[in-house]
């Protein structure tokens, strides 16, 4: 079963969010973290992929992080800083940071990077592998292997960048827990029933729905 987490929010997909189990994506800037209650569950990103990437600031980040540990126990991970495409940078930004994102109560999320099987994998010191990184090493034979290795060794498998059925398909098919898109970002109502089909393929039973505390 794949999980969906959502990288925007809008009234289409909140009005359907538990019902149909779909997560939120938050990350510093994106005022997110204030609709967390409109979704089942949700985890962290870090900001450090697309436009603000130059801009990423560790302190900001961390502090935000901080903001909002007492929304820790719905939240599926927190993304510690990578180098996007680059194993051995994201190793050495992410590392410091793995212990302090267990400290405040999340699940640390480790990415998987472009060259990662030449790099060392710090296992005991996160939770959840994040497959990042290029398109082609994101759906390629290492991500699996190293998807492979992580949930032998008990860890959460999450793909990033599922925007498509061919995607999904290709998450469920290496064992991913979760995945994230922004797929619904324009024309939610035509797109959302596309989502919920590639779900419903993927997934051939109902989402189970938390009882009520």
């Amino acid at each position: 079963m794949v999980r969906y987490l959502t990288g925007v929010s809008n009234a289409a997909v909140k009005a359907v969010a538990h019902r149909e189990q779909i997560g939120l994506l938050c990350q510093p800037g994106n005022g997110y973290a204030a609709q967390i209650s409109s979704f089942p569950f949700w985890a962290a990103d870090n900001g450090c992929f697309g436009k603000h990437a130059a801009r990423f600031d560790a302190a900001a980040w961390f502090a935000w992080l901080e903001r909002n540990r007492g929304r820790a126990s719905s939240c599926l991970f927190a993304t510690a800083p990578d180098v996007v495409g680059d194993a051995v940078k994201t190793l050495e930004r992410s590392r410091p940071w793995l212990a302090k994102i267990r400290a405040l109560g999340y699940k640390a999320a480790f990415v998987a990077q472009d060259g990662i099987e030449r790099t060392e994998i710090p296992w005991d010191e996160f939770d959840v592998l994040f497959l990042g990184g290029s398109t082609e090493f994101k759906l390629g034979d290492v991500a699996r292997r190293v998807t492979a290795e992580a949930k032998r060794r008990g860890k959460a498998v999450h793909m990033g960048r599922v925007n498509s059925g061919r995607r999904l398909r290709i998450a469920d098919s290496f064992g991913c827990d979760t995945a994230d898109g922004t797929f619904l970002a324009f024309g939610p109502e035509l797109n959302l029933p596309r989502l919920l089909r590639w779900l419903a393929e993927v997934n051939p039973f109902p989402p189970a729905i938390p009882a009520a505390a």
